[in-house]
């Protein structure tokens, strides 16, 4: 059994000056996300032995955010197909985890995180920004992922962690 992570970048900057869409920053609202999702993954004891990330400023950000304030002790990599890729091109990065890998997650953009949740689970769930949705696959390596189906284990919405032990920055 292997546990897919999907993780959305946090809420952008729309306003921030930039070159390209991939250069979108992360906005207050975003920053404040990836910390509370990074701690409450960390308190669920759902840190991500590995992380494939969307190259785009505002994936890094978020799960660099995550990371840090969750103290997760992981590697993180970049990675340009995760940016504008397809539901299948994600499971693609994902087929390249090794098999020491039991918990992978990936962040990056929707609508693909919402399709990719769809094709693995048949669940339909709302990929709001910073939205993290644990996937349980009855699978032994990850090479098998592109044809794998699954179970929806958790979906996690930064909203719903809003008391002190959670929401680091005192509201939204």
């Amino acid at each position: 059994m292997k546990r897919l992570i999907v993780l959305r970048h946090a809420k952008s900057d729309w306003d921030s000056d930039f070159e390209s869409d991939h250069d979108r920053p992360l906005a207050r609202r975003g920053i404040a996300a990836a910390r509370t999702m990074g701690v409450a993954l960390a308190n669920m004891d759902q840190v991500p032995d590995l992380v494939y990330s969307s190259s785009a400023l505002r994936a890094r950000t978020t799960v660099e955010l995550a990371a840090e304030t969750g103290d997760w002790d992981t590697t993180i990599e970049l990675n340009d197909d995760l940016y504008g890729t397809s539901a299948d091109g994600a499971l693609g990065v994902a087929s390249r985890a090794g098999a020491q890998v039991d918990r992978l997650m990936l962040v990056g953009h929707q609508p693909t995180w919402g399709t990719l949740v769809y094709q693995l689970t048949g669940g339909r769930v709302q990929m709001k920004t910073a939205t993290a949705v644990g996937i349980d696959l009855a699978i032994d390596s990850w090479r098998d992922v592109t044809t794998a189906h699954g179970e929806i284990a958790y979906v996690l919405q930064p909203r719903l962690f809003t008391d002190g032990a959670w929401d680091l920055e005192g509201g939204r």
